[in-house]
């Protein structure tokens, strides 16, 4: 099987010792990427829960010997440590709690021996306490703690308890962390010399308004504070009192200390405001000279701490979450609530380079949410087309788990602090990828000026880059679009609409202008059936039928001729998908409501084979077998009811393959997030040649977070993840940016298989300098050979006509 879609920004990202690679926390696993090329490189596997912070090992030997060790927390109560060259899990400490984020000040007080040891490990950690009850509001359950990573154990009492665990910020110096908790900041000193729990020293920084994230100067004895009216505020000289190693210290001017609050340890506090909403994110620059910060209205924000002058870099086009700078002071990351880190060139804060993943769900108005229909796949390509929130479309590629790129349907900016406008409510792809159909709602104002909008988009290239073909406004009058489907075999495509009727269109191209052909798309028949709404629409395998449904019943019609042929029994509720099975021999249809219906046809007499009272939420038909796999989404009160082998622990799905002629299920899978979840079988040529060979079809999983798994669903074996043809490609991406290649370019692939003897190995040639770079590096001629023969190349010879 094969796993991904996991969220590359679920916690903040670090960089390698030598800025050449970003280790990304994805799921239960740490992704490294190249920073050269934004490829996967490797990931480091152990962890069984969600990974929630990693810890680089600063490196204080010289750069021919870069330590590449890293530490990791987890939600499964463990803290690792790594070498992520290798990459090889070197170390396990249990805590036996889950752990919601960590630092380890010693990193930066500390120096790091060769081998990337340290004198003693310390890291405090924000843990969750399970054993207290979480039905109640005021329980403590958030812990900060500290552990001996050397000795593996937790080390004295509490250091502080929240409501719920917050996340920890350390310094750049290691000689101070704190976390946010509700309106006050609490700030520790970490003893330098030694790690004594009785010596770590607090205070505590107040304000009038919740807090959101904190962010310590590099140099100064500074704190900076983001709360969640977009505010921020900048304390100076913390902690002069209660951190001063000199105990006679007292300050001049107890009383003149503006903006500060109460007894707060500091001496002024100041205040600038430019965020609309809450403060995502503080960070310092290396020198101290800038604060960075970012919000929901996705622009970074760069601040002048000397004069509180600002400089924007806008357009991020998703609120931003993070911000990391690297041991190189020229390049810096952002990561963006859509999934993305962006690398970034400073100070000039130029757009380097973007790491993406697939893009999270969309956000719809609560009236509108029934509108919009899953995902839509490319089962040839094994591509999955999903909505985002910049009204684009997102083509990601399931077998290499990396976006294969993005359709702008909207020409229009998108600002995440504005109230959403227009919905793309439906797309459809052709058999063969080459064509698409998206449908696009402009919602009212004040009830006025709503619009659909049906457009038709091509793609003739293999680079999957669609050009816009053609714009139907309101296709159906004022009536919303209910269903998408291109024919199998032809340029043609049906959309069916709540205003009773369906239309079919056909690609055409006219002649004009000397011969210049223009590709667009035409209604060529219109059809009804007794004025019902028509709510799904599908072509048969063959293209031959067109099945058509009209709330409760489902019309056969001739596409061509646009004929009614048939009309197939009565449903409870209305149907909202239709899908034919093997060589349309059967047909399968779904309902929502508080009957929610699946029904299977016999389409050779028209009747019901069987139904389930099942609320389904995809339905997937095998491509090479008469086969089909439903997603169910199981009702709270019915949990308890379930057998005990589905085994639901937090699992709200299930997965039920079914053959057509029997209601049994073949087999069933329980699954997590299965609301707004999605099911495809992929083309066989996708899967590794072992899984060919068990069967032709595999089955992809989405679930409500856009994570997905790939699988035999006809294999009860446990598969290993197959990803060797993807990693390897990856690596020879990377591995073609250094050494020889970078310079001089890939050498010539030679068989291995040719036949020596059918021809010399050596032929002189009049160029020797086109072939002298052909050969392995390490057995190239000296300079001496090679400039001679360069330069003798570049004269140009004349024959010797003297006697």
């Amino acid at each position: 099987m094969i796993t991904g879609g996991k969220s590359f920004v679920s916690s903040p990202p670090a960089f390698s010792n030598d800025a050449k690679k970003l280790l990304v926390c994805t799921g239960n696993t740490v992704s490294v990427f190249s920073i050269s090329t934004g490829m996967l490189i490797l990931e480091l596997e152990g962890h069984t829960g969600l990974v929630t912070s990693v810890v680089v090992v600063p490196s204080a030997a010289p750069a021919s010997n870069i330590i590449c060790n890293c530490w990791t927390s987890s939600l499964d109560g463990t803290i690792c440590y790594w070498d992520f060259s290798l990459p090889e899990l070197i170390k396990k400490v249990e805590v036996k709690l889950p752990v919601f984020s960590m630092v380890i000040p010693c990193l930066s007080s500390l120096s790091v021996m060769s081998d990337g040891t340290l004198p003693s490990h310390y890291a405090f950690i924000s843990i969750e306490d399970v054993n207290k009850p979480n039905n109640k509001d005021k329980v403590l359950r958030g812990q900060i703690r500290m552990v001996d990573l050397n000795k593996s154990r937790l080390v004295g009492g509490l250091l502080a308890e929240t409501l719920k665990p917050e996340i920890l910020t350390v310094s750049n110096s290691g000689e101070f962390f704190g976390i946010q908790n509700k309106r006050k900041l609490h700030i520790w000193k970490v003893p330098q010399k030694s790690y004594k729990y009785d010596e770590v020293k607090k205070i505590k920084l107040h304000h009038t308004k919740g807090f959101t994230t904190l962010a310590f100067h590099p140099t100064e004895m500074m704190v900076a504070g983001g709360d969640l009216t977009g505010r921020i505020l900048l304390w100076r000289g913390v902690g002069k009192k209660k951190f001063s190693d000199k105990e006679t210290l007292k300050l001049e001017n107890e009383e003149d200390r503006p903006g500060v609050r109460g007894d707060d340890d500091a001496d002024s506090c100041s205040t600038w405001h430019w965020h609309p909403s809450e403060v995502k994110f503080l960070h310092f620059s290396t020198d101290g000279a800038y604060l960075y910060s970012g919000g929901k209205e996705g622009v970074l924000v760069v601040w002048q701490l000397d004069t509180g002058s600002k400089k924007f870099l806008p357009r991020l086009g998703s609120p931003l979450l993070y911000f990391v700078n690297s041991p190189d002071p020229t390049l810096s990351s952002v990561s963006c609530a859509d999934n993305q880190i962006h690398l970034l060139k400073m100070p000039r804060m130029e757009l380097m380079k973007s790491i993406g993943g697939i893009k999270p769900p969309c956000t719809f108005p609560e009236i509108y949410e029934c509108v919009y229909r899953g995902f839509v796949f490319n089962h040839s390509a094994g591509l999955v087309a999903l909505h985002t929130e910049t009204y684009c479309i997102q083509f990601y590629s399931l077998i290499d788990d990396r976006e294969v790129t993005q359709v702008q349907i909207c020409e229009r900016n998108y600002q995440p602090v504005d109230d959403v406008t227009v919905v793309l409510t439906l797309s459809a792809l052709s058999i063969d990828g080459s064509q698409m159909a998206t449908a696009e709602l402009k919602l009212p104002e004040d009830g006025i000026g709503q619009m659909v909008t049906l457009k038709f988009w091509d793609n003739q290239s293999k680079n999957r880059h669609f050009t816009l073909s053609t714009v139907i406004y309101e296709p159906h009058s004022e009536a919303g679009i209910s269903a998408l489907a291109f024919h199998p075999t032809r340029s043609m495509s049906v959309s069916s609409s709540y205003g009773g009727d369906f239309k079919i269109w056909v690609n055409r191209s006219d002649v004009q202008h000397q011969k210049l052909k223009k590709d667009g798309w035409r209604c060529q028949s219109v059809g009804s059936y007794k004025k019902r709404p028509m709510t799904a629409a599908e072509f048969s395998t063959d293209g031959s039928v067109l099945a058509v449904a009209a709330e409760v019943v489902v019309t056969l019609w001739d596409p061509d001729k646009n004929v009614l042929l048939a009309v197939v029994g009565e449903t409870i509720t209305p149907n909202i998908k239709l899908s034919f099975v093997g060589r349309s021999e059967y047909l399968v249809s779904l309902s929502w409501g508080s009957n929610a219906q699946l029904s299977v046809w016999d389409m050779s007499n028209l009747s019901i084979l069987w139904s389930y009272r099942l609320l389904a939420e995809a339905v997937a038909c095998s491509i090479d077998s008469v086969h089909f796999a439903v997603l169910a989404v199981v009702p709270r009160s019915s949990k308890q009811s379930v057998p005990d082998d589905l085994a639901f622990h937090g699992r709200d799905g299930v997965i039920l393959l079914f053959s057509p002629d029997n209601p049994v299920p073949i087999s069933s899978w329980s699954v997590k997030k299965a609301k707004g979840g999605g099911l495809a079988f992929l083309h066989p040529s996708l899967s590794s040649p072992d899984e060919r060979e068990a069967h032709s079809d595999m089955l992809v999983y989405i679930n409500g977070d856009h994570e997905y798994i790939i699988f035999d669903p006809f294999n009860t074996e446990a598969n290993k993840t197959s990803r060797k043809h993807r990693d390897s490609r990856l690596l020879e991406e990377e591995a073609g940016q250094f050494g020889y290649g970078s310079i001089y370019g890939e050498l010539p692939k030679f068989s291995t298989k040719a036949d020596l003897t059918s021809s010399p190995i050596f032929v002189p040639r009049d160029k020797p300098w086109e072939t002298i770079f052909s050969g392995s590096s390490h057995v190239l001629p000296p300079l001496s050979k090679l400039c001679f023969a360069l330069l003798e190349s570049l004269l140009e010879k004349r024959p010797n006509t003297e006697e």
